[in-house]
């Protein structure tokens, strides 16, 4: 009973390199989950992790290096492609455009789950890719990440509407597959739409402020959680950000019809 009870002290050595990642990831995800929501496209970013998701298992399956950059661009590709096709989807069939984005990822699910069905390791792989390894991360990945969410930023806020609809899907990609590999996908989408829901009646400045908040309160909640109780770190972080935002949603005043 007691060894039941026992918490594990929280190793800031790992747990702090985890907080930055994350942090670094809802810099970009929370003004991209606010413009997802507005356009009502919200399993998009299921399906762009799915095929970067995709990407990098074919990596894999050629034996490449997993930290390569062989297999960052084989994932930056496939997630790239991927947003090129929902831009035509959604030039060509926009009345059914968030049916042939599930469609999309169910494909790619389905293609990642056979082009694994060989591999004795399989199973690691696809639990790697659906809940990540945000405990694991590198300086040096937090070195690219925070690059990278500079570049990214630079470009959301500095050109805004003039990227336009393919520019958007391949910023869009860019961060989520840059995501995808340090936290897997079911936290990328959390952290994308959670924050998003529960700050959408916040006038735009204060929902992002606020969405910034509440995504960093669920994530350092999780970690601690995970790390005291020894317990997945994904599947954690994703209930506490679900707690956090659930939160906020029933504090942030309703605008009035």
């Amino acid at each position: 009973m007691n060894d039941a009870l026992h918490l594990h002290p929280i190793d800031w050595g790992i747990v702090g390199p985890a907080l930055m990642a994350a942090l670094l990831i809802l810099a970009t995800h929370v003004p991209l989950g606010r413009q997802v929501l507005r356009k009502g496209i919200v399993f998009i970013d299921l399906a762009i992790a799915q095929i970067a998701g995709l990407g990098v298992i074919a990596a894999h399956a050629l034996g490449w290096e997993p930290q390569g950059w062989a297999v960052q661009a084989t994932a930056m590709g496939a997630a790239a492609a991927g947003a090129l096709l929902m831009t035509w989807l959604e030039r060509r069939w926009p009345d059914i455009q968030e049916a042939l984005i599930g469609t999309l990822f169910v494909l790619a699910s389905s293609l990642g789950i056979l082009m694994l069905a060989g591999n004795p390791h399989g199973g690691e792989h696809l639990q790697d890719l659906l809940v990540g390894q945000i405990l694991w991360v590198t300086p040096s990945q937090l070195e690219t990440m925070a690059g990278l969410t500079a570049v990214l930023l630079a470009l959301w806020f500095g050109l805004g509407e003039r990227l336009g609809r393919t520019g958007f899907y391949l910023l869009f990609a860019v961060a989520v597959t840059a995501a995808v590999q340090l936290v897997g996908v079911y936290l990328v989408f959390s952290s994308l739409i959670m924050p998003a829901l529960a700050v959408r009646h916040l006038p735009p400045r204060a929902a992002m402020l606020a969405g910034w908040l509440t995504g960093g309160m669920g994530c350092l909640l999780g970690l601690c959680l995970s790390a005291m109780f020894d317990l997945p770190s994904g599947a954690v972080m994703v209930a506490c950000l679900a707690l956090s935002c659930l939160v906020t949603a029933s504090l942030v005043p309703r605008a009035e019809a």
